[in-house]
């Protein structure tokens, strides 16, 4: 079938197939444990399973409002009330999504054109830099400073010139597992006085912070709100990472241009899990003890492993924790992560394919969302290694 003899110009010249796919795609052709995809080994819940046939009995089948189910949008305004003291309208204010990506996408398509310069912290999700590239902008990388991935702030503010249009934020951050505090986005804030720049506040994993820390929602301070479009997921929130169902918050006069590129991306998201959602979503217990669940999987992990040659430094928020192997190995990343595929039957994610220039620190990323028998046959092979 490839008989086209056109010329081809890639408007991503430098990208492959994403790490995810790449590690997930060695483990099965390796029979491996997976460690490396972010997603749950375990069912999620039954009650929301239920919902959904529910929903789809009773023929809420076809095409969802554009901007999502109000009875959905209405759910999630009285969450972040509830929980940020922050107000967004249902109807003009929140958005559903065909999952964060795609919020993120749209997000970025509707405020990016060329020439316009986009700062990413990196590591950073493989997503955001594809996104800025393909409408033309720039990507900066302000790198974080291992081995907390702090912001460093005596650096950031030289990388903000009169072209910059906006600024990415990941908290709880993926993938190295730290929180921003109020202290970093109270300089942000500072620093953004009187600019015109918009804030992409990625917060899919605002409900899984550990050690008694809370989520600094950008929503809960004013001035950085007004300029910002927070990301929200309820895939990872209820371990549903195949329903892709996101959603995205930001002032009306944003949401307005999100959605005229969000209407051409998708139009409109699964109506029965919209629908089953905003049942769900009505009872807070189905959310607000989730930081404990996954912490004790965090915990039972790092216990498991304590007798292993990996170092850790606890995660924060997320359900990923790094390790470093340098006492292991002087091999690069992805060569180390691939033989221990290979050789050892785990997957895991190299960090360096967070950076653009795939820096080695000699870091993975291993995922704890998994059921406690995989956690332990995990455990048992990281220790023999």
């Amino acid at each position: 079938m490839d008989n086209y003899t056109g010329t081809v110009v890639s408007k991503l010249p430098f990208t492959g197939t994403s790490i995810f796919a790449v590690m997930s795609a060695l483990a099965h052709e390796h029979g491996a444990l997976n460690l490396s995809q972010g997603f749950p080994d375990f069912p999620i819940s039954d009650e929301l399973i239920k919902l959904v046939h529910s929903e789809m009995k009773k023929g809420n089948n076809q095409y969802a409002p554009m901007p999502g189910v109000m009875k959905l949008r209405e759910g999630i305004a009285e969450m972040f009330e509830k929980r940020y003291g922050a107000k967004y309208l249902p109807e003009t204010e929140i958005t559903i999504t065909a999952g964060a990506t795609q919020g993120l996408f749209s997000a970025i398509s509707a405020f990016i054109r060329p020439g316009d310069e986009v700062i990413i912290f990196e590591p950073a999700y493989d997503s955001y830099a594809p996104a800025v590239t393909l409408q033309g902008g720039m990507v900066k990388y302000a790198q974080l400073q291992a081995p907390d991935y702090s912001i460093n702030w005596e650096t950031f503010p030289g990388l903000i010139t009169g072209s910059t249009r906006m600024i990415v934020l990941n908290s709880p951050h993926n993938p190295t597992g730290t929180i921003v505090n109020a202290q970093d986005l109270k300089k942000l804030e500072q620093l953004l006085r009187n600019r015109d720049i918009l804030l992409l506040s990625d917060e899919v994993y605002e409900h899984l912070i550990f050690d008694g820390h809370t989520h600094e929602s950008i929503c809960k301070f004013p001035a950085l709100a007004e300029r910002s479009l927070i990301i929200g997921s309820f895939g990872k929130t209820f371990h549903a990472t195949g329903w892709k169902c996101g959603f995205v918050l930001a002032p009306a006069k944003l949401s307005a241009e999100l959605r005229k590129v969000h209407q051409f991306v998708v139009f409109a998201v699964n109506t029965p899990v919209q629908a089953a959602l905003a049942t769900y979503l009505k009872n807070p217990d189905n959310y607000i003890h989730l930081h404990s669940f996954y912490q004790q999987k965090r915990d039972k992990f790092l216990e498991l492993i304590k007798g292993s040659r990996f170092k850790a430094v606890p995660a924060s928020g997320t359900y990923f924790q790094l390790l470093n192997y340098e006492n292991i190995s002087k091999e690069k990343e992805m060569e180390f992560a691939s033989r221990l595929v290979k050789e050892h039957k785990i997957a895991s994610i190299p960090v360096s394919a967070f950076y653009q220039k795939q820096e080695d620190n000699k870091m993975l990323r291993f995922c704890f969302a998994k059921t406690d028998e995989t956690l332990e046959k995990a455990a048992e092979i990281l220790c023999r290694i």
